[in-house]
């Protein structure tokens, strides 16, 4: 039986049944899922929000600034969110698989970009071909690119993981001096090239009780490593938060992802972040509700007053989350209205009151903020989460309309590059100028 893949990776072929002859057989093209009409719900990106967040959190950084672009950008596009990234101040790019690195590449996004999540035993050749730099945790990935590189005659750039006190992915203290060693032999052999080593903190939200021990913990692993032979270019180990508030933990390079889509990554402090995304729709339906009537599923929901409901159309299966139900609130006509009853998987009800309003009438979901609308941190509070979930939750329905940038200031002495140009590739297609609609899966 032939297996399949769910995996959005460019057109690499994973049939592993050739048809005779040795050529692959056709593989149908996937249609794109349906989306909903724009001129009733879509999620705004301002792109000049992103560029402001990048710039801000790279005059924090001590060394460079990695954007963190998984999953498609947070949710807001990845590939406009690089190229926006990279115009005003960060010098790499950070995923989770070599299928996101891949589609960055295949939008002609040259930067140096780091894929850090594989399976054990995945091929990394296209990864190679393409010079992405991996991440390696394990001896099974070690083996793996090293049997790659091997047999395509590409030597693989890699950045080595320790495990300082997650104890998720990357190597535990007791086997770290095994897999430095490791890697040093094969580096020796011309198979692969030890580019940086980092680890991840166990705070997302700032410096914790235990950021110190695994500062210490990491720049233990780096002496191991040093002493193993491995002269690596870059240390890493902060993240947004860290990137804003322990100088300590940046090293040579720091990974922004929440605070580059506008999200205060420290709970009770305010940087100066813009958030990105507004999710906004228009309301399909209005009908009477008398106070005491029942909404939505189980009448979870009892009108308090007479008033006016608005069908709007988002629901669960967009990204709305259903646990935020019974607390959640909406903007419209210049207030914050409650969403009546359950949250369902294609739409829900908001509560407008005595509101003058009707169909066609705009209902902003979350947005920055700035007119008293919700934002994305407060919906991960309604729904018992964090922001990163409500901006990745929102689906492919959901058409993704792009506000531009602005041109990035020209630095009177650019510095140079922290680290080797890859080679070169066809173009990256220009940060977008103009208002544009994004209609890819």
């Amino acid at each position: 039986m032939r297996s399949t893949t769910s995996s959005r990776a460019p057109a690499v072929s994973r049939d592993r049944h050739p048809a005779p002859g040795g050529t692959r057989r056709p593989q149908p093209a996937r249609p794109a899922p349906p989306r909903t009409d724009a001129r009733y719900a879509e999620a705004v990106v301002d792109l000049a929000a992103v560029a402001h967040n990048t710039e801000l959190l790279a005059a924090r950084a001590r060394g460079a600034l990695m954007a963190v672009v998984k999953a498609d950008g947070f949710g807001h596009g990845a590939a406009h969110v690089a190229r926006t990234a990279l115009a005003h101040g960060a010098s790499w790019l950070g995923v989770t698989s070599t299928a996101e690195a891949l589609a960055l590449r295949a939008e002609g996004i040259t930067a140096p970009v780091l894929s850090w999540m594989h399976l054990p035993d995945e091929d990394f050749t296209p990864a190679l071909l393409a010079g992405v730099d991996l991440a390696v945790s394990a001896p099974v990935h070690l083996a793996g690119i090293a049997a790659c590189a091997a047999r395509s005659g590409v030597a693989a750039r890699i950045h080595l993981k320790a495990d300082t006190g997650l104890r998720r992915n990357g190597a535990p203290p007791a086997d770290w001096p095994a897999l430095v060693r490791h890697a040093r032999a094969l580096e020796t052999r011309g198979l692969l090239a030890v580019r940086g080593l980092w680890s991840h903190l166990v705070d997302p939200d700032g410096p914790g009780p235990g950021t110190a021990a695994q500062v210490a913990e990491f720049e233990r692993s780096v002496a191991t490593a040093r002493d193993a032979g491995l002269r690596p270019e870059l240390l890493h180990l902060a993240n947004s938060a860290a990137g804003l508030t322990a100088p300590r933990t940046h090293f040579d390079l720091v990974r922004a992802g929440l605070g580059l889509y506008g999200v205060e990554p420290v709970p009770g402090r305010v940087f100066g972040l813009r958030p990105a995304m507004t999710l906004r729709a228009r309301a399909i339906m209005a009908r009477p509700v008398a106070a005491g009537e029942g909404v939505s599923y189980g009448h979870a929901y009892t009108a308090a007053q007479d008033g006016t409901l608005l069908l709007v159309p988002l629901g669960f299966a967009d990204g709305v989350p259903r646990a935020a139900s019974g607390r959640a609130r909406m903007w419209v006509a210049g207030a914050q209205r409650p969403v009546a009853g359950r949250i369902a998987m294609d739409q829900c009800v908001l509560d407008a009151g005595a509101l003058a309003v009707g169909i066609g009438e705009d209902v902003l979901v979350f947005g920055p903020g700035d007119r008293g609308e919700p934002t994305a941190a407060d919906w991960a509070r309604w729904a018992g989460t964090n922001p990163h979930e409500v901006l990745t939750g929102i689906g492919a329905r959901v058409p993704r309309r792009y506000l531009p940038a602005p041109a990035p200031a020209p630095s009177p002495s650019p510095s140079p590059s922290p680290t080797p140009k890859p080679a070169p590739k066809p173009a990256a297609k220009p940060t977008p100028t103009e208002t544009e609609t994004d209609h890819r899966v």
